[in-house]
């Protein structure tokens, strides 16, 4: 998402808004709106995206051999 060229309108993501809780936001154009909100004044800010966490990765399936030279 940080890369594409189109990115989905969303409140969360926008530069103008600033979090109030976890499902309210204070946008300087509309007033207080919900996380999943959008508007025609919606510019994206990059910082304000929080990453997905990758998985942890499963090492059950590999024995001590794996990891000697």
């Amino acid at each position: 998402m940080l890369f594409r060229k189109r990115i989905p309108r969303s409140c969360q993501y926008c530069a103008y808004s600033a979090s109030l809780d976890e499902e309210r936001l204070l946008c300087t154009k509309r007033g207080i709106v919900t996380v999943d909100s959008q508007c025609r004044k919606f510019r994206y800010a990059p910082c304000k995206r929080i990453p997905v966490k990758p998985k942890a990765l499963d090492f059950n399936k590999y024995d001590e051999e794996d990891f000697s030279l």
